[in-house]
């Protein structure tokens, strides 16, 4: 009975590790299917979504043609050049902010980079083709040494 318990015991933690590895895979990675807020789905093949860490971010934001949008609500504080502040959930909905060209080279970040995921999922969607998120967000910004300005 004892050895009947304890191989139950093994396979129950062998799937509870194999549902938790499964379960941590990144969600920055690029999909075949970007879903919108509004459900509509696209093919995102052609267009992914980069997901940088800090340093190749900041190289990535100083292009002056990259619009750099902080898409985390509440505010907690912008990296130094950002053009827009949207909040992730309204980036469909506020459109008309967002550069109408959509070959326009685009980066999102938030606070820790779950927000900026959707929004980046979002833009993709709507068509924008050069979409860059900054993982791990500002967080790890700051871990990383580089600070954020307050308005």
């Amino acid at each position: 009975m004892r050895k009947c318990l304890a191989r139950g015991a093994i396979g129950i933690a062998a799937s509870a590790a194999l549902v938790a590895l499964v379960g941590c895979q990144s969600a920055a990675r690029p999909t075949s299917t970007v879903s919108t807020p509004a459900g509509q789905s696209t093919s995102a093949e052609a267009h992914h979504v980069r997901s940088v860490g800090p340093q190749q971010f900041a190289d990535i934001v100083v292009d002056p043609n990259r619009v750099t949008i902080n898409v985390h609500v509440p505010y907690e504080g912008d990296i130094a050049g950002t053009d827009l502040s949207i909040p992730f959930d309204q980036i469909q909905a506020r459109g008309d902010a967002l550069p109408q060209e959509r070959a326009t080279p685009v980066a999102v970040y938030c606070r820790s980079g779950r927000m900026s995921q959707i929004a980046a999922a979002t833009l993709t969607a709507m068509g924008y083709q050069d979409v860059v998120e900054l993982a791990g967000g500002t967080l790890a910004r700051v871990e990383s040494g580089r600070s954020l300005v307050w308005r």
